[in-house]
């Protein structure tokens, strides 16, 4: 296992790269697909113990903000990581320890390419400005830097009620913290 911290080169404002991708519910999403006032883009995958660690808070958050679509994309490598293969992405949702809005199938890792991610969680929240959804916020989920540690302050639950009110995140952007995306051989 190897921790990253994240460093995008998406800075606030920029806009949404977009994507197609295959999800667990056997659709294709798009970015323009996701009808709300936010969006939480996650890359995130099932093996990785600091993305586990955030599995609960994720759903919370999909759960609780009826404006919020929480997009978890998996990029890694399944052919070395069996464990983040698409039907496995599928037993999660099945049995309820992922309960996003949709959790997405990054075969090639473009779209992580992309967005500049380079840790599972890499969380990126966009908000929509005439049309297009536009970078808020990128960092850490909550204060909980290892997977066994109890957050005491949850960020992009700050972050994610800016967004909505319609107001500027006061929130800075943090680092967050996770192990290194498994790129798929080109």
């Amino acid at each position: 296992m190897v921790m990253k911290e994240s460093d995008s080169e998406l800075e606030r404002g920029d806009a949404a790269p977009s994507f197609e991708l295959p999800g667990v519910d056997g659709e294709t999403h798009a970015l323009d697909d996701f009808d709300a006032d936010a969006l939480l883009v996650v890359f995130t995958c099932n093996h990785c113990p600091y993305a586990k660690a955030k599995f609960d808070l994720l759903n919370e958050l999909a759960a609780d903000y009826d404006d919020l679509a929480v997009v978890g994309i998996n990029p890694n490598d399944d052919a070395a990581y069996p464990e983040d293969s698409l039907e496995a992405m599928c037993e999660r949702v099945a049995d309820g320890e992922i309960a996003y809005d949709a959790y997405l199938r990054d075969e090639t890792g473009a779209v992580a390419d992309a967005y500049g991610a380079v840790c599972t969680p890499d969380p990126f929240l966009f908000g929509r400005e005439d049309g297009t959804w536009r970078l808020r916020y990128h960092g850490r989920l909550d204060d909980a830097l290892n997977p066994d540690d109890q957050p005491t302050e949850f960020y992009i639950r700050e972050a994610v009620e800016s967004v909505l009110a319609g107001e500027t995140v006061a929130v800075p952007d943090r680092p967050s913290r996770g192990c290194s995306i498994k790129w798929p051989d080109a």
